[in-house]
């Protein structure tokens, strides 16, 4: 029958004096076990903080321990599991993370877009009748050149001129503001 910690004498390599132990196996097995921990998680800090909790945990639990020559298997098994644990909760966390509010424009930005646009309807307004229908079909309704020449009741071919007649206007006019 195994001693325990009742007994008279003192062992300072007593396997049931959780004190003893758990501070021999810490000694021994820390930095090994901190390793691992740090391999599965990436994290040093993390992984120091894991073994810590696990040898906590073994301290308060080691006289349930049926065999106490399988402490340094037991928190093996503590480390895996607690990192597992570790990163189940990043995975969450990640996953529920609030996302990023986009980038505001400021008001003097929203105000020169505003007075850009107002610029550019302005210069369409000011094309001729065809090329501003060939314009607007084209790059506001996103028609293509058969469906714009069906909707204008034109050719293909008039279609093309009409569309690079009044971006040259419009190019003109836009440059001119500047």
């Amino acid at each position: 029958m195994p001693p325990t910690p009742a007994h008279d004498a003192y062992d300072p390599y007593d396997p049931y004096d959780a004190d003893d132990a758990v501070t021999r196996l810490h000694s021994e097995h820390y930095p090994e076990l901190v390793r691992l921990s740090a391999l599965l998680l990436r994290n040093i800090a993390e992984a120091e903080e894991v073994v810590q909790d696990a040898f906590v945990a073994m301290h308060g639990r080691w006289h349930r321990l049926r065999d106490p020559e399988n402490g340094l298997a037991y928190l093996r098994q503590a480390v895996v599991n607690r990192s597992r644990s570790v990163l189940r909760h990043r995975a969450v966390r990640h996953k529920h993370q609030p996302k990023p509010m986009p980038d505001a424009a400021s008001a003097e930005h929203d105000a020169m877009i505003a007075g850009e646009y107002r610029a550019v309807l302005e210069a369409i307004r000011g094309l001729p009748e065809r090329q501003r229908e060939a314009i607007v079909l084209r790059y506001y309704v996103d028609l293509s050149e058969a469906d714009i020449a069906r909707a204008m009741g034109c050719s293909r071919g008039a279609v093309k001129s009409h569309s690079s007649r009044g971006m040259a206007a419009l190019r003109k006019t836009l440059e001119g503001e500047s």
